[in-house]
């Protein structure tokens, strides 16, 4: 069996094409799941706020609240005190790792 191949460049162009909407499908799924996971019990709640201000914002997921970080990584206290962070967006991006990377794999055995 031969496979002869005129236009080389050409589709290598349709391959890169190809790839890049699948790699965009599957972030868009991935983020969409973790936005999901931050709002179904992922962050921390008080006032509720924080989890309010979950959003993804073209290819990233984050929190709008100016306080995020120092529930993230922990915080000093006016006393001098320190409050451990609770790492709930790490949490989510560990837990949405392998199923992104599976996802990029079944998008990959498609193409």
């Amino acid at each position: 069996m031969k496979i002869t191949v005129e236009d080389v460049n050409g589709l290598r162009e349709e391959l890169k094409r190809l790839a890049k909407l699948e790699l965009e499908a599957v972030t868009k799924k991935s983020l969409t799941q973790m936005l999901n996971r931050a709002r179904q019990g992922g962050t921390p709640v008080d006032s509720g706020e924080l989890r309010l201000s979950s959003a993804i914002s073209m290819d990233e997921m984050g929190y709008g609240k100016e306080y995020a970080a120092h529930v993230e990584y922990g915080h000093r206290t006016r006393g001098g005190g320190w409050v451990a962070g609770q790492y709930f967006l790490k949490k989510n991006v560990e837990t949405q790792g392998p199923i992104f990377e599976e996802d990029v794999l079944k998008r990959i055995r498609k193409i």
